[in-house]
């Protein structure tokens, strides 16, 4: 067996192309997800338990630090929809090859973009 295999630890060096970033955010938004399930359930909770608890739900959301925190957990949400459109169609056999893959990944990345800005506008 060869010991002197050349290892390219260098991340910065590598060039990712679109589907593979896609991909990878595709997981990222998954995992915000799964810590915004915590945060939505405390708020529900909260609003739920009494009038009080409404109103301070209400004073939080016009803050704009607790408006930043529900606009990234809409657009992971946007992202994580648009991504496993992408893929459901892929599973069907479409857009697999790397020109379609890398247009399609691009497309999906374009979307958010332009979606997560329009859910900012009307949030804000």
């Amino acid at each position: 067996m060869k010991k002197q295999r050349p290892v390219n630890l260098d991340l910065t060096t590598i060039k990712m192309h679109p589907a593979a970033n896609a991909s990878i955010l595709h997981r990222i938004s998954g995992v915000i997800m799964v810590f915004a399930i915590g945060i939505l359930l405390w708020v529900l909770s909260l609003s739920l338990s009494s009038a009080e608890g409404f109103a301070q739900v209400q004073a939080m959301l016009d803050g704009v630090f607790f408006k930043l925190i529900i606009l990234g957990i809409l657009a992971a949400l946007i992202y994580h929809l648009l991504g496993g459109i992408r893929h459901l169609f892929m599973d069907l056999g479409h857009f697999e090859e790397l020109e379609s893959g890398n247009a399609t990944a691009k497309l999906i990345i374009a979307l958010w973009v332009v979606l997560t800005a329009v859910v900012g506008v009307w949030l804000w």
